[in-house]
């Protein structure tokens, strides 16, 4: 007898969440465009957005500055989050997130080496320095943890994460300092959005976006792959093609968001955690509640770096840090039980 698929039709409550998820995101966008070191007017905001003859001292800050910066925000928030997401999904390991499995420290890695001998490459080659940087990374952890393939438990893979971010990183900081590039370097993993350009966007947008769209159109067999790789063969699921194109947009998603802001850690983690408390475990309902969930908190995270100690901005990583690394150790607490 054939073999039926294990999901279920998307129900309208998806769509409701999804609504509720949309308004939330514009609501913070909004606030992290008015609240800073100086308060916007909204109207000032409306005037920037769909005005283009507009002009002012307000108008000028929201279009060169604030904008670009709040929409990387949410391009990066998006694009870890779901990066994350799939990692947890493929890897059927609740810890997996891209800064925990060495795909941030392999781009911050691959930053050092281009900036040190190959200054001159510009945006778009710095951008994929990062990707080949990521890619490399999670090559690594993988193939640690993958010795003794008995023992391939979620611990393992973070402990392997952890030894070869750690190890990335030395790299990048002994690059940085023999070659006298460690300004340069840390402007980028420093994990922060001030200094966003549209030029940088224009570049990263495109990547990130068909990336988020290219998985959402592969959840259906992330599910199925989630709950049981020899379900995904019965029913016709090219497993080793699928898990390729989807370890190549995890890459893609986390080496662009390094070369947009550079390290920014634990969104991949907490956002899909979070996510299918209230959306379930198909992931059809899960990446693209993810992307939103997760732009929405990036944005938020920024906002509050710039609000906790005005004029001066504390770091959108060291934010995401503080409220990732509790999570963390709950997760580490409660255990893998949770994950189904």
């Amino acid at each position: 007898m054939m073999q039926q698929s294990p999901q279920k039709p998307i129900n309208s409550s998806f769509v409701l969440k999804l609504l509720i998820s949309l308004v939330l995101f514009v609501v913070m966008f909004a606030l992290a465009i008015m609240l800073g070191a100086k308060n916007v007017a909204l109207t000032d905001i409306w005037s920037a957005i769909y005005n283009p003859n507009a002009t002012g001292g307000d108008i000028s800050i929201i279009r060169e500055l604030r904008l670009p910066r709040e929409t990387a925000g949410v391009l990066v928030g998006a694009a870890l989050a779901v990066a994350g997401a799939i990692m947890q999904g493929l890897t059927r390991n609740p810890l997996a997130d891209p800064g925990l499995m060495g795909l941030t420290a392999g781009a911050n890695a691959a930053l050092a080496v281009t900036f040190a001998f190959i200054p001159a490459i510009g945006y778009f080659g710095t951008m994929i320095a990062c990707f080949i940087g990521a890619a490399f990374g999670v090559m690594l952890v993988f193939g640690i943890a993958a010795l003794r393939k008995q023992n391939m438990s979620p611990l393992r893979m973070v402990l392997a994460g952890s030894a070869v971010s750690a190890l990335l990183t030395a790299l990048a900081e002994g690059i940085s300092i023999q070659f006298k590039v460690s300004k340069n370097v840390s402007m980028w993993t420093s994990g922060g959005l001030i200094g966003t350009t549209w030029g940088q966007i224009g570049v990263i947008a495109p990547v990130i976006l068909l990336s988020l769209i290219a998985a959402v159109f592969l959840s259906r067999q992330l599910t199925i792959l989630s709950l049981n790789e020899g379900t995904a063969v019965g029913l016709g699921i090219k497993t080793a093609q699928v898990k390729i194109a989807l370890y190549v947009l995890i890459t893609l998603l986390a080496g662009a968001s390094v070369a947009l802001v550079g390290n920014v850690a634990f969104i991949g983690l907490m956002i899909p955690h979070l996510v299918r408390v209230f959306a379930g475990t198909d992931y059809r309902t899960t990446l693209p509640l993810s992307a939103v969930t997760g732009a929405t908190f990036m944005v938020f995270a920024d906002t509050l770096g710039r609000m906790i100690n005005v004029p001066f901005e504390t770091p959108v990583a060291a934010i995401v840090a503080m409220l990732g690394l509790p999570f963390f150790l709950f997760i580490v607490r409660k255990g893998v039980r949770s994950f189904s």
